[in-house]
Protein backbone atom coordinates (compact mmCIF):
# COMPACT_ATOMS: atom_id res chain seq x y z
CA UNK A 1 0.00 0.00 0.00
CA UNK A 2 2.88 2.82 0.74
CA UNK A 3 4.57 1.03 -2.21
CA UNK A 4 1.81 2.26 -4.35
CA UNK A 5 1.13 5.82 -3.03
CA UNK A 6 5.15 6.89 -3.80
CA UNK A 7 4.33 5.31 -7.16
CA UNK A 8 1.51 7.74 -7.29
CA UNK A 9 3.53 10.58 -6.24
CA UNK A 10 5.73 9.96 -8.67
CA UNK A 11 4.11 9.56 -11.36
CA UNK A 12 1.76 13.34 -10.56
CA UNK A 13 5.44 14.70 -10.65
CA UNK A 14 6.39 12.99 -14.02
CA UNK A 15 2.66 14.73 -15.50
CA UNK A 16 3.72 17.88 -13.48
CA UNK A 17 7.33 18.01 -14.92
CA UNK A 18 5.80 17.50 -18.48
CA UNK A 19 3.27 20.06 -18.07
CA UNK A 20 4.80 22.60 -17.34
CA UNK A 21 8.00 21.93 -20.02
CA UNK A 22 5.32 22.12 -22.46
CA UNK A 23 3.40 24.97 -20.95
CA UNK A 24 7.46 26.83 -20.82
CA UNK A 25 7.72 25.92 -24.72
CA UNK A 26 4.15 27.14 -25.58
CA UNK A 27 5.03 30.48 -24.29
CA UNK A 28 8.17 30.42 -25.90
CA UNK A 29 6.42 30.07 -29.00
CA UNK A 30 3.82 32.62 -28.55
CA UNK A 31 6.16 34.93 -27.47
CA UNK A 32 8.49 34.67 -30.31
CA UNK A 33 5.71 34.70 -32.76
CA UNK A 34 4.68 37.99 -31.08
CA UNK A 35 7.63 39.38 -31.60
CA UNK A 36 8.11 38.41 -35.46
CA UNK A 37 4.47 39.95 -35.72
CA UNK A 38 5.63 43.18 -34.27
CA UNK A 39 9.05 43.20 -36.05
CA UNK A 40 6.54 42.90 -39.36
CA UNK A 41 4.58 45.35 -38.28
CA UNK A 42 7.65 48.02 -37.54
CA UNK A 43 9.07 47.39 -40.97
CA UNK A 44 5.50 48.15 -43.02
CA UNK A 45 5.58 51.24 -40.85
CA UNK A 46 8.82 52.39 -41.88
CA UNK A 47 8.13 51.25 -45.26
CA UNK A 48 4.62 53.48 -45.28
CA UNK A 49 7.03 56.35 -44.21
CA UNK A 50 9.47 56.18 -47.03
CA UNK A 51 6.74 55.50 -49.54
CA UNK A 52 4.80 58.53 -47.73
CA UNK A 53 8.13 61.00 -47.75
CA UNK A 54 9.13 60.26 -51.26
CA UNK A 55 8.06 63.16 -52.78
CA UNK A 56 5.55 62.85 -55.83
CA UNK A 57 7.32 64.46 -59.10
CA UNK A 58 5.32 66.61 -61.09
CA UNK A 59 4.80 66.10 -64.97
CA UNK A 60 7.27 68.41 -66.92
CA UNK A 61 5.45 71.34 -68.74
CA UNK A 62 7.80 72.01 -71.68
CA UNK A 63 8.62 75.59 -71.65
CA UNK A 64 7.61 77.32 -74.43
CA UNK A 65 10.16 80.03 -76.29
CA UNK A 66 8.65 82.45 -77.47
CA UNK A 67 10.50 84.50 -80.38
CA UNK A 68 11.90 87.72 -79.69
CA UNK A 69 10.49 89.95 -82.50
CA UNK A 70 12.85 92.58 -82.53
CA UNK A 71 11.71 96.48 -82.82
CA UNK A 72 12.53 98.34 -85.75
CA UNK A 73 15.52 101.17 -85.12
CA UNK A 74 13.85 104.61 -85.80
CA UNK A 75 16.30 106.53 -87.84
CA UNK A 76 18.20 109.40 -85.27
CA UNK A 77 16.83 112.86 -85.54
CA UNK A 78 19.06 115.68 -85.95
CA UNK A 79 18.19 118.18 -83.49
CA UNK A 80 16.94 121.73 -84.64
CA UNK A 81 19.20 124.57 -82.75
CA UNK A 82 17.25 127.78 -83.24
CA UNK A 83 19.06 130.76 -83.95
CA UNK A 84 20.09 133.02 -81.12
CA UNK A 85 18.49 136.31 -80.91
CA UNK A 86 20.26 138.92 -79.62
CA UNK A 87 18.72 140.76 -77.53
CA UNK A 88 18.43 144.44 -77.78
CA UNK A 89 20.09 146.67 -75.27
CA UNK A 90 18.10 149.85 -75.29
CA UNK A 91 19.81 153.22 -74.32
CA UNK A 92 19.25 153.93 -70.75
CA UNK A 93 16.85 156.56 -70.41
CA UNK A 94 17.86 159.74 -68.33
CA UNK A 95 15.58 160.29 -65.42
CA UNK A 96 13.57 163.71 -66.07
CA UNK A 97 13.62 165.94 -63.31
CA UNK A 98 10.58 168.12 -63.25
CA UNK A 99 11.39 172.14 -61.73
CA UNK A 100 9.78 172.19 -57.93
CA UNK A 101 6.78 174.43 -58.31
CA UNK A 102 6.94 177.99 -57.64
CA UNK A 103 3.26 178.38 -57.14
CA UNK A 104 2.31 180.40 -53.90
CA UNK A 105 0.08 179.98 -51.14
CA UNK A 106 -2.31 182.27 -52.50
CA UNK A 107 -2.04 180.93 -56.50
CA UNK A 108 -2.88 177.51 -55.06
CA UNK A 109 -5.90 178.38 -53.31
CA UNK A 110 -7.32 180.54 -55.81
CA UNK A 111 -6.60 177.69 -58.53
CA UNK A 112 -8.74 175.32 -55.52
CA UNK A 113 -11.38 177.91 -55.89
CA UNK A 114 -11.09 178.06 -59.51
CA UNK A 115 -11.78 174.61 -59.89
CA UNK A 116 -14.73 174.20 -57.50
CA UNK A 117 -16.87 177.02 -59.27
CA UNK A 118 -16.13 175.26 -62.94
CA UNK A 119 -17.60 172.32 -61.28
CA UNK A 120 -20.86 173.98 -59.66
CA UNK A 121 -21.72 176.14 -62.92
CA UNK A 122 -20.29 177.31 -66.27
CA UNK A 123 -18.15 179.93 -66.17
CA UNK A 124 -16.10 182.09 -68.98
CA UNK A 125 -13.02 183.01 -68.47
CA UNK A 126 -13.24 186.67 -67.40
CA UNK A 127 -16.13 185.89 -65.66
CA UNK A 128 -14.16 183.26 -63.36
CA UNK A 129 -11.94 186.08 -62.82
CA UNK A 130 -14.14 188.51 -61.60
CA UNK A 131 -15.43 186.32 -59.29
CA UNK A 132 -12.59 185.18 -57.68
CA UNK A 133 -11.54 188.93 -57.20
CA UNK A 134 -15.08 189.20 -55.51
CA UNK A 135 -13.34 186.47 -53.07
CA UNK A 136 -10.59 189.07 -52.72
CA UNK A 137 -8.30 187.84 -54.42
CA UNK A 138 -5.98 189.87 -56.07
CA UNK A 139 -5.92 190.24 -60.24
CA UNK A 140 -2.62 188.57 -60.88
CA UNK A 141 -3.80 185.55 -58.67
CA UNK A 142 -7.20 185.30 -60.34
CA UNK A 143 -6.17 184.92 -63.82
CA UNK A 144 -3.23 182.74 -62.90
CA UNK A 145 -6.24 180.67 -61.49
CA UNK A 146 -8.20 180.67 -64.36
CA UNK A 147 -5.35 180.19 -66.84
CA UNK A 148 -4.77 176.84 -64.42
CA UNK A 149 -7.90 175.16 -63.67
CA UNK A 150 -8.13 173.47 -66.94
CA UNK A 151 -11.24 174.15 -67.92
CA UNK A 152 -12.81 174.20 -71.57
CA UNK A 153 -13.98 177.42 -72.37
CA UNK A 154 -16.41 176.41 -75.48
CA UNK A 155 -17.76 173.39 -72.80
CA UNK A 156 -17.84 176.32 -70.20
CA UNK A 157 -20.50 178.12 -72.99
CA UNK A 158 -22.29 174.99 -73.42
CA UNK A 159 -23.22 174.40 -69.73
CA UNK A 160 -24.29 178.10 -69.35
CA UNK A 161 -26.48 177.98 -72.64
CA UNK A 162 -28.30 175.06 -71.34
CA UNK A 163 -28.85 176.07 -68.16
CA UNK A 164 -30.28 179.14 -69.74
CA UNK A 165 -32.75 177.91 -71.61
CA UNK A 166 -33.61 175.21 -68.60
CA UNK A 167 -34.83 178.29 -66.32
CA UNK A 168 -36.42 180.86 -69.04
CA UNK A 169 -37.20 180.65 -72.77
CA UNK A 170 -34.37 182.50 -74.98
CA UNK A 171 -34.36 183.02 -78.90
CA UNK A 172 -31.01 181.88 -80.39
CA UNK A 173 -29.71 185.66 -80.71
CA UNK A 174 -31.02 186.53 -77.05
CA UNK A 175 -28.96 183.44 -75.62
CA UNK A 176 -25.97 184.64 -77.32
CA UNK A 177 -26.12 187.85 -76.37
CA UNK A 178 -26.56 186.74 -72.51
CA UNK A 179 -23.45 184.62 -73.10
CA UNK A 180 -21.21 187.49 -74.68
CA UNK A 181 -22.75 189.48 -71.50
CA UNK A 182 -21.40 186.64 -68.84
CA UNK A 183 -18.14 187.69 -70.54
CA UNK A 184 -17.73 184.77 -73.21
CA UNK A 185 -15.96 185.20 -76.60
CA UNK A 186 -18.33 185.65 -79.43
CA UNK A 187 -17.21 181.88 -81.09
CA UNK A 188 -17.86 180.46 -77.43
CA UNK A 189 -21.52 181.84 -76.74
CA UNK A 190 -22.13 180.96 -80.70
CA UNK A 191 -20.68 177.22 -79.62
CA UNK A 192 -23.06 176.95 -76.55
CA UNK A 193 -26.28 178.36 -78.61
CA UNK A 194 -25.71 175.64 -81.98
CA UNK A 195 -25.31 172.63 -79.52
CA UNK A 196 -27.23 173.61 -76.35
CA UNK A 197 -30.19 171.71 -78.19
CA UNK A 198 -32.60 174.33 -77.69
CA UNK A 199 -36.00 174.33 -79.94
CA UNK A 200 -36.79 177.78 -80.89
CA UNK A 201 -40.25 177.86 -81.50
CA UNK A 202 -41.01 176.00 -78.03
CA UNK A 203 -38.64 178.78 -76.58
CA UNK A 204 -40.93 181.42 -77.82
CA UNK A 205 -43.74 179.77 -76.77
CA UNK A 206 -42.46 179.68 -73.18
CA UNK A 207 -41.58 183.23 -73.75
CA UNK A 208 -44.92 184.33 -74.76
CA UNK A 209 -46.86 182.53 -71.94
CA UNK A 210 -44.18 184.64 -69.53
CA UNK A 211 -44.99 187.46 -70.73
CA UNK A 212 -49.17 186.73 -70.59
CA UNK A 213 -48.58 185.55 -67.23
CA UNK A 214 -47.44 189.16 -66.40
CA UNK A 215 -49.32 191.48 -68.21
CA UNK A 216 -52.18 191.68 -70.70
CA UNK A 217 -51.19 192.31 -74.37
CA UNK A 218 -52.72 192.26 -77.84
CA UNK A 219 -51.39 189.35 -80.68
CA UNK A 220 -49.49 191.87 -82.52
CA UNK A 221 -48.04 193.84 -79.23
CA UNK A 222 -46.90 189.88 -77.99
CA UNK A 223 -45.92 189.22 -81.16
CA UNK A 224 -43.31 192.71 -81.62
CA UNK A 225 -42.37 191.79 -78.34
CA UNK A 226 -40.88 188.59 -79.10
CA UNK A 227 -39.43 189.68 -82.21
CA UNK A 228 -37.56 192.66 -79.68
CA UNK A 229 -36.25 189.53 -77.95
CA UNK A 230 -34.45 187.95 -80.98
CA UNK A 231 -37.43 185.76 -82.11
CA UNK A 232 -38.06 185.49 -85.68
CA UNK A 233 -41.28 186.68 -87.77
CA UNK A 234 -42.17 182.69 -87.93
CA UNK A 235 -41.26 182.01 -84.00
CA UNK A 236 -42.88 184.88 -83.33
CA UNK A 237 -46.46 184.34 -84.66
CA UNK A 238 -45.88 180.87 -83.16
CA UNK A 239 -45.26 181.42 -79.73
CA UNK A 240 -48.72 183.89 -80.07
CA UNK A 241 -50.92 181.32 -81.15
CA UNK A 242 -49.45 178.76 -78.35
CA UNK A 243 -50.80 180.83 -75.78
CA UNK A 244 -54.59 181.45 -77.62
CA UNK A 245 -53.85 184.21 -80.30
Amino acid sequence: MRRFFAVSIAAIAVIACFTGCGDDESSKKSGSSSEVSTEKESMEEVTALKNDETPTKEPETEKTIEAKTEKPSEPPTEKITEPKTEKKTEPPTEKITQPESTETLSQKNAVKSAKSYINYSGFSHDGLVSQLEYEKYSHEDAVYAADNCGADWNSEALESAKSYIDYSGFSYTGLVSQLEYEKFTHEQATYGADNCGADWNSEAAETAQSYMNYTSMSREELIDQLIYEGFTQAQAEYGAQAVGY
